[in-house]
């Protein structure tokens, strides 16, 4: 347990440099600077009357996958109220543009929070003023004092969608002691996998149950129809391919593809999404000046539009993958020539693409292993073989199109797994008088 104590010393001592770095990262549009009293548990928000859930999603992926079940879970209770803190602004831009889009008002009682931060009085003020009953967090974040404040308060904890990868199960391997205090607090791990649920079990747990994965379970995202249509008209018959959830180093390399494909296809659209929206001014920048003298570059932040000139459309805008998936039929998935992890690829799969990625998939090896196995998906390694890949892919329809059914079928296969979660969590909240 030294471990533990030695983290809990550390974050005890640290308030005044978190603090400072709060200030900091808010001057640098990091955070929201109105909003940082809730990095240290204090709110303007009232509590609403009656039961009320805490669930956490750390960052942009876990938010996407757990507002589905949201909309179960208020399906399933009309009194409940729910509380999710999320970790980065992006995250928190999802969530409200969410609620805007409600026109069903399904979100009407969702509270959304900036997580507070792992010190034992912030996350105390946070649980003083919301009093969940219960407490859900997303995937893979799992803070001591968190843990050990919920405890303290008999509140119950349950990981919803959980996931161990690699990197994780090592470090908590070589602190089995402490990993086994704080995860056998929590009543249920809800593996997202096997594998994540066989490293569980190696540490010494038996509080494990294998769901399914969310993220294989949620709508195809939404794509306004009249931006569809127009951008399709402004495409023509141009070929064309999109880079989804790029990190940075790897636009270079897609830049590098779209002048390699450039001979066979002069006339091709590459379109770039990077995961982080707010790098687009740099993106832009860097990516002109890898354009031939007479390529375009269009910036949809700023209003760009494509023309027959555009070789490299820039979408730096959040939550319009559905637009995209829907008017290309060829997606990389970032996140993958990095080593990163890679990125979630049921979205595209779910809207008909075919999909490539790189070697770095570890966050998602199960569920590549899987399209793999069913014909859904391709392996690239550098900006030479991606070339080679989207080439076959634009020059052979049938192959595309195949390989986009595949990957489709895998993933509606894959169904289910938030009614089961809805199940399980039903009596946590049912069991509690509120």
């Amino acid at each position: 347990m030294w471990a533990l104590r030695l983290y809990q010393l550390i974050a005890f001592l640290a308030a005044p440099f978190i603090s400072l770095s709060l200030r900091q990262r808010a001057k640098k549009g990091r955070e929201v600077a109105a909003r940082l009293g809730e990095r240290k548990g204090i709110t303007s928000r009232p509590r609403p009357d009656g039961k009320v859930i805490w669930l956490h999603a750390a960052s942009v992926g876990e938010t996407y996958s757990v507002l589905p079940l949201i909309e179960d879970i208020f399906a399933a209770d009309s009194q409940l109220h729910i509380v999710l803190t999320t970790g980065t602004k992006t995250s928190a831009e999802i969530v409200a543009r969410e609620r805007l889009k409600d026109s069903d008002k399904k979100l009407a009682r969702l509270i959304h929070q900036f997580a507070p931060l792992d010190r034992r009085p912030w996350i105390a003020g946070f649980l003083a003023h919301w009093k969940p009953s219960l407490a859900g967090w997303v995937e893979s974040e799992i803070w001591p004092n968190w843990v050990l404040a919920c405890e303290a308060q008999n509140i119950d904890l349950l990981i919803i969608n959980g996931r161990l990868s690699a990197r994780s199960f090592a470090r908590w391997q070589k602190i089995p002691g402490a990993a086994k205090y704080l995860l056998s607090r929590f009543g249920l791990l809800m593996a997202q996998d096997e594998t994540t649920a066989q490293r569980l079990t190696s540490l010494g747990l038996d509080n494990v149950a294998t769901l399914g994965n969310l993220k294989l379970d949620a709508p195809a995202l939404a794509g306004n129809e009249t931006e569809i249509a127009t951008l399709r008209a402004a495409f023509g018959k141009r070929p064309v391919w999109l880079a989804s959830s790029t990190h940075e180093g790897e636009e270079v390399a897609i830049a590098a593809a779209h002048h390699l494909l450039l001979d066979d296809f002069p006339d091709l659209l590459t379109l770039i999404a990077p995961r982080h929206p707010n790098r687009g001014d740099g993106l832009a920048a860097e990516l002109q000046a890898l354009l031939p003298a007479h390529g375009v570059l269009a910036q949809r932040s700023r209003g760009g539009t494509v023309s027959d000139k555009t070789q490299i459309y820039l979408l730096d805008t959040l939550g319009e993958l559905g637009v995209f998936y829907r008017l290309a039929d060829i997606v990389f998935m970032g996140g993958s020539l990095v080593p990163h992890g890679g990125q979630n690829p049921t979205e595209a799969a779910r809207l008909d693409c075919a999909l490539l990625h790189g070697p770095h998939i570890g966050n998602f090896t199960e569920i590549y292993d899987a399209l793999h196995a069913s014909g859904g998906a391709n392996l690239v390694a550098d900006s030479a073989t991606l070339a080679a890949e989207v080439k076959t892919l634009l020059a052979n329809p049938v192959a595309q199109k195949t390989m986009a059914a595949q990957a489709a079928t895998y993933v509606g296969e894959m169904s289910g797994t938030r009614q089961r979660v809805v199940a399980l969590l039903r009596p946590y909240w049912e069991g509690d008088d509120g």
